[in-house]
């Protein structure tokens, strides 16, 4: 869940969130102490453009290789470019004091203002610091990469990855089983508190250096508009959709009871027990189609069995080809050739439906320095990411733009892939704009616009793709549907607010670092009615167990994106000329609603987002009123359901003693 690598794009969900450089680049003569004497403001702000952009690739380079190949010398390599970009940047901010309250264009003072807020990880002024703040920032990165749950010793003793424990959660029903998985993983986080609580310092003092009362207030203060109303306004957004999400926690809460009993499928206070939901960190329940699924079969919307049938096929091709006295170690090539065709397959649907839109067939590089799959040889990070390599296009270069996955052929990742194929849509779109202008219009736009493609992925669309069968049209099969949406678009919403919620106290110092465990089960219990079964307490460092704490990646973005994709969606819809109730569009192969959406991707980040979102959606407001008009059937349904059932949870009132897993 990545946009570019950049330095506006605050680099989600991929290496780190900053950026570095490697040499800074410029024709402008230079003043005394050593800094250009540009003429103005405007010619400042070009000359930043031009020397972002000419290092920009070294430092993209750095990145992918220690995303990708994990080890201390890629560690190394990323570390140094960061502290050199880090470096970079605190002298690009103090040149620009100098043209404060002086003459220039609306778009300098923009970009200004944008560089400004350039790094989710501000940088201390003092380059130890710096040096140190890097290095910290790229461990822990390689330790959440590498991250392993092992048992037992010697020859004895097994290991297994994030997917291995997730494939647990996902399609392991035993109630023990997926404890063990669960607790597992979050071993993994425990060496890296130290290193956090440090981390929390640097970018504390480097906010202060810039005029912030913290880092939180600083990621806060780049939706154009005050830090104290983006908090507000992302409350009110959650108190529109609550509703909708607390109908679902109890249909849920009901169904796990009748799996595996009162006493297990729910946790005291009635919430949710957090090992149960098919998701590390019971952000998407998907994975619980089998528990949670409304009509058994109606509207055979069974994605992950029609791509698990082409990995066969092609696996089945593969041995094929080589042949009867094949060794196990080309039955092993010829598995990993099937699961490399079914990744490709995956993504290439992916692409055709942006280019049904009017929108550019991916470049060939494309398809040569993806990272498909998880490699066998080295450990690699393999939480989905986008990347654009070189900021290409404009200037008559080739664009480079990547992803990074470890696609298995399942539902999940089939729509992991439209939605990273958004952000590299979105790189296209933009790359003609000013290096500093080169991000979303918000970091939340970033995130909406694969997902608003998801939401056109209807019964019928994968009905005409192949993927699914006839759909026959009756109130189960609309239901089966809603709720299969709603298991990954509903069930994230608080997650996507309670890890800032977290951060921004941990930010603030309301959280000390001796209640980090503490305040985030308080804050999973109040937003999203989870729980562990068994007690963490501060020997645990469980918010480092996902990828975008130690990766320094701000989250609220994912959770304005799913108010704002169902916004967008709506409005492609109108502009496709769709009639009828609001679920039911599909703007696939529409070249309208294609060139509306195009037009709103070229505009980045260079005017106020609410003015890019009036031109595609007439309103300059985000709003939630279009995630209920799309689920209102299921929301009524379960209404029905949860009839006769008290609804809700209550948070515990203090935490437990610890216990180890």
């Amino acid at each position: 869940m990545t946009p570019r690598i950049a330095l506006l794009a605050l680099a989600v969900g991929a290496s780190l969130v900053t950026l570095a450089g490697c040499k800074r680049e410029t024709d402008a003569p230079a003043a005394a102490g050593g800094a250009p004497a540009d003429a103005d403001a405007d010619a400042f702000v070009a000359r930043v453009n031009a020397e972002y952009k000419a290092m920009y690739p070294d430092i993209t380079a750095a990145q992918w290789i220690s995303s990708t190949y994990i080890n201390d010398d890629s560690q190394t390599v990323a570390a140094k470019a960061n502290e050199r970009y880090l470096a970079q940047l605190n002298r690009w901010i103090e040149e620009s004091a100098r043209y404060k309250g002086k003459p220039m264009s609306k778009d300098s003072e923009r970009a200004i203002l944008l560089m400004k807020l350039a790094s989710a990880m501000p940088p201390p002024k003092d380059p130890k610091k710096i040096e140190e703040l890097t290095k910290i920032a790229t461990k822990m990165e390689g330790d959440y990469g590498a991250g392993k749950y092992c048992v037992g010793e010697g020859d004895a003793k097994t290991c297994r990855d994030l997917g291995e424990l997730s494939d647990v959660l996902a399609t392991n029903r035993d109630y023990d089983a997926q404890l063990e998985a669960w607790q597992g993983w979050h071993t993994i986080s425990q060496p890296m508190r130290k290193d956090y609580t440090r981390f929390v310092e640097l970018v504390n003092e480097g906010a202060r250096d810039m005029g912030f009362a913290n880092a939180g207030e600083m990621w806060r203060s780049g939706y154009d508009m005050s830090p104290a109303e983006i908090a507000a306004e992302t409350d009110r957004l959650w108190g529109q959709v609550k509703p909708l999400y607390e109908q679902l926690h109890c249909y849920a809460r009901g169904k796990l009871q009748a799996k595996y009993g009162a006493d297990k499928g729910a946790v005291g206070g009635g919430m949710l027990p957090a090992h149960l939901m098919g998701n590390m960190w019971q952000q998407d329940w998907g994975n619980l189609w089998d528990v949670l699924e409304p009509y058994k079969g109606a509207g055979s919307l069974d994605i992950t069995g029609a791509w698990q049938k082409r990995y066969e096929f092609y696996r089945v091709q593969a041995i094929a080809k080589a042949g009867a006295a094949a060794n196990s170690a080309a039955l092993v090539d010829a598995d990993r050739a099937a699961q490399l065709e079914t990744a490709k397959e995956m993504t290439k649907r992916a692409e055709e439906f942006y280019v049904s839109l009017g929108m550019p067939k991916l470049p060939e590089s494309y398809w040569t320095k993806t990272q498909f799959l998880q490699p066998r040889d080295r450990d690699v990070v393999c939480h989905a990411s986008a990347w654009d390599m070189n900021m290409g296009g404009a200037d008559g270069k080739s664009p480079d733009v990547r992803t990074k996955m470890c696609i298995k052929p399942n539902e999940e990742e089939f729509t992991t892939i439209y939605h990273e194929l958004g952000h590299v849509y979105y790189y296209l779109a933009y790359n003609d704009k000013p290096p500093l202008f080169q991000a979303g219009a918000h970091d939340g736009f970033h995130e909406a616009i694969g997902d608003t493609i998801v939401l056109s992925m209807t019964p019928k669309y994968l009905q005409s793709i192949g993927l699914v069968g006839d759909q026959q049209q009756s109130n189960e099969a609309l239901i089966n549907a809603q709720m299969r949406m709603a298991l990954a678009k509903v069930s994230f919403m608080p997650f996507g607010l309670m890890i800032d919620r977290w951060r921004w106290g941990v930010f603030d110092g309301s959280i000390k670092p001796e209640n980090y465990n503490k305040a985030w089960w308080e804050l999973k219990a109040k937003y999203q009615g989870v729980a562990p079964v068994s007690a963490r307490g501060e020997d645990f460092f469980d918010p480092g167990a996902k990828y975008h704490v130690p990766g320094n990646t701000p989250y609220t973005r994912y959770f304005l994106s799913h108010i704002l994709q169902f916004q967008f969606y709506k409005s492609l819809c109108d502009a496709a000329g769709h009639k009828g109730p609001l679920y039911e569009c599909s703007f696939y192969n529409n070249p309208e609603a294609g060139k509306r959406y195009w037009a709103m991707l070229g505009k980045g980040a260079s005017q106020p987002w609410q003015k890019t979102m009036k031109e595609l959606t007439g309103g300059e407001k985000m709003d939630g009123s279009a995630v209920l008009e799309y689920f209102a059937p299921l929301q009524t349904w379960l209404k029905e359901q949860n009839a006769g059932r008290t609804c809700g949870w209550q948070a515990p009132s203090a935490p437990a003693a610890s216990t180890k897993p």
